[in-house]
């Protein structure tokens, strides 16, 4: 972490900084800043302003959750997904910085990509993100379906990484820079299980015929997810292990 922090401070790759272990360091309170900041506990990801993912470099920062390389999982099984439609009509629900709405629309440019979030600065982050980046994704503001009209085309591929850790949840120590309204679901009544039900719910009156929706959820969490979709209807449920083997 401090290699990365000090060659973000110098505006250099950190091979130069390797290749150069034997220079001064300059005299610049950022790098001090940066490093006491680091030391507390705050994502390295916010102190330099990115964060890889799928292949992207994203900008981030404290509106938005850090995107986490197990999230990927979710991006691969819904490219598998898309790639057996024509033009097909993909949304991800919570977007968040658009890291799995933008590596969509990436890997399948013919792809309608739309995205939701209800918090208007992660929405702003994201839509900068596909700007620089290029990628045309139709960006809503609103909680969950809720951010679409009533009468908005059906959707062949929903995916979904939505905040579903219990408020009581020790983890959440670990996470405090954090957005807290990205990690707990709204109403929670302490299994995390609220934005999910939420996204569930509402999912069956949107998808196409034969469409598919992809959630992710905590590791403890299958078991319960699999019982709401049955519940809804969903056939053909199953849960896939992330790249931990969680």
């Amino acid at each position: 972490d401090a290699q990365l922090l000090l060659a973000h401070t110098l505006s250099r790759p950190r091979s130069w900084v390797i290749a150069h272990g034997d220079a001064a360091l300059p005299a610049d309170d950022r790098l001090t800043s940066l490093l006491r900041r680091r030391a507390a506990g705050e994502p390295l990801a916010y102190l330099v302003g990115k964060r890889e993912f799928h292949g992207r470099a994203l900008e981030v920062g404290p509106a938005v959750l850090v995107p986490r390389p197990d999230t990927e999982t979710l991006v691969g099984w819904a490219v598998e997904l898309i790639a057996q439609r024509d033009r097909p009509r993909v949304i991800d629900l919570g977007t968040g910085s658009g890291a799995i709405a933008l590596a969509l629309k990436a890997a399948a440019p013919a792809a309608q990509v739309h995205a939701t979030d209800r918090s208007e600065a992660a929405l702003a982050v994201a839509a900068a993100n596909g700007r620089r980046l290029g990628l045309a994704v139709s960006w809503h503001l609103g909680d969950w379906w809720r951010a679409l009209a009533d009468d908005a085309p059906g959707f062949d591929v929903a995916v979904s990484n939505p905040p579903y850790i219990a408020a009581g949840d020790p983890h959440l120590a670990a996470l405090r820079f954090e957005p807290h309204e990205a990690l707990v679901p709204q109403g929670d009544a302490g299994d995390g299980l609220a934005d999910l039900e939420r996204v569930i719910a509402g999912s069956l009156e949107r998808l196409l015929p034969g469409g598919w929706l992809l959630l992710e959820h905590g590791f403890e969490q299958a078991g319960a997810v699999r019982e709401r979709l049955q519940a809804r209807g969903f056939a053909g449920v199953s849960t896939r292990v992330d790249l931990s083997g969680q």
